[in-house]
């Protein structure tokens, strides 16, 4: 009541007292600005940190501590412009909690100056921002199985694929601490994956049915295996010097695994596929020559994500053909998978569905064997099958466009990296 009476109130003794009044309002007000000032030097300051520390991470376990603080200090520096900010400053920490494993902490610290909260006897606002980068040098054997089909050629889909291979091999170079550490194998695919034509005399290559599937009859009328040899002719299969370097999916279930090459059922059958892809490239640690193999890939014929699938992951094994290293605490095993359509075609049928049931069981069998499997599912193809593939679902991604392939590569290989900020 008192209140109301003092607003109501008209003699001239009133208004100092609300003009008074209104000092502090105005005050709290200001502050608020001053506050988001305050607010938005600290997350440019952050994101300084950010930078400097991923940058600081591919030296830091080299550098001395005075230096690690100077090259801090000058990174950062150069990353911060708010003039606005005093006293700004950077203190550094590095941890290696056990062998081959680091911890980059920053904390910066500034403040600023303030104009409306001065009212209420506030001079300057404090503030800290702190960044952590965590990364290890393990070593990794990565596997990129890439979809080389038709379907590829359309909307950029290819050269899309092949500037995010690019980067995705530079990253994880840069990444490498120590030279080997990081081995990648390619295999494009289509309905079948070259192993190169100088494998003509290999002992894991099986040639019975394609001795059937390319010869010659005594009489030249029957043209082929089954009508030459029921008419009691003579059927000669052509040299194997001809074979283009494809091989089709072995034998059930030995389709679905890593299993080394021995008897029959185990070797994987040649086939002078029509659309034969480039030469597939077991783990290398010659980035020009990875580099190279990724320019060479053409789209052409159909798809068999199976066999793809299959092959990366016999790239991987402790086992003939490829002989890759045995598994180590040390080593990290990883597939990326890449299609942009369904499956339409392998060795035994043109089924979508029956050929989705064997890239299920090769998925789970490489998931079994502790080799973690990312997926990138480009434009078409089975979402769900594609999605339960992976590791799990952080692991799968749905790319609408062809030009979003470059930054879902770069997201990969810097989780291969196995680099990240912890803020």
């Amino acid at each position: 009541m008192l209140f109301a009476r003092f607003i109501r109130n008209r003699d001239g003794g009133a208004a100092p007292f609300l003009a008074l009044a209104m000092l502090p309002l105005m005050g709290f007000m200001g502050a608020a600005v001053d506050y988001s000032r305050a607010n938005s030097a600290r997350t440019a300051m952050q994101t300084a940190l950010d930078a400097t520390a991923l940058a600081l991470s591919k030296t830091a376990q080299g550098m001395a501590a005075g230096d690690l603080s100077g090259k801090t200090n000058e990174l950062f520096a150069a990353l911060f412009n708010r003039p606005e900010v005093l006293d700004a400053a950077v203190t550094t920490e590095f941890l290696s909690p056990q062998d081959g494993s680091f911890i980059l902490k920053l904390t910066g610290s500034g403040k600023v100056n303030t104009v409306f909260s001065q009212l209420i006897g506030q001079s300057q606002i404090s503030f800290t921002a702190k960044s952590e980068v965590l990364w290890g040098i393990k070593k990794l054997n990565l596997a990129l199985a890439l979809d080389n089909t038709g379907s590829m050629s359309s909307s950029g889909k290819m050269s899309a694929l092949k500037t995010a291979a690019h980067n995705l091999l530079n990253t994880l170079k840069d990444a490498e601490k120590t030279p080997g550490d990081i081995k990648v194998s390619i295999v494009p695919f289509a309905v079948a994956v070259n192993v190169g034509t100088e494998k003509v005399n290999a002992t894991w290559i099986r040639w019975d049915q394609w001795d059937k599937d390319n010869g010659t009859c005594s009489k030249s009328s029957y043209t082929t295996y089954s009508s030459c040899v029921s008419n009691g002719k003579v059927w000669t299969p052509k040299s194997h010097s001809l074979w283009n370097g494809c091989v089709n999916d072995r034998d059930q279930n030995y389709d679905v695994l890593a299993t080394a090459p021995s008897g029959s059922a185990t070797r994987f059958p040649a086939d002078q596929a029509t659309h034969c892809p480039v030469a597939m490239m077991p783990l290398s640690t010659n980035w020009s020559t990875l580099h190279g193999k990724i320019d060479e890939m053409t789209p052409a014929g159909n798809t068999n994500v199976t066999i793809g699938l299959q092959m990366a992951w016999q790239t991987l094994a402790d086992n003939a053909p490829f002989d890759a290293p045995s598994p180590a605490p040390d080593l990290d095993k990883v597939i990326i998978l890449l299609t942009d359509g369904d499956n339409t075609e392998n060795r035994w049928t043109t089924s979508t569905s029956s050929i989705n049931a064997r890239t299920q069981k090769v998925c789970d069998n490489i998931k079994a064997a502790s080799i973690r499997i990312y997926t990138v599912r480009v434009i078409n193809g089975n979402a769900t099958l594609l999605r339960n593939c992976a590791t799990n679902p952080n692991m799968y991604y749905d790319v609408d466009q062809a030009d979003e392939l470059n930054g879902v590569f770069s997201s990969i290989a810097q989780n291969l990296a196995n680099l990240r900020i912890a803020k």
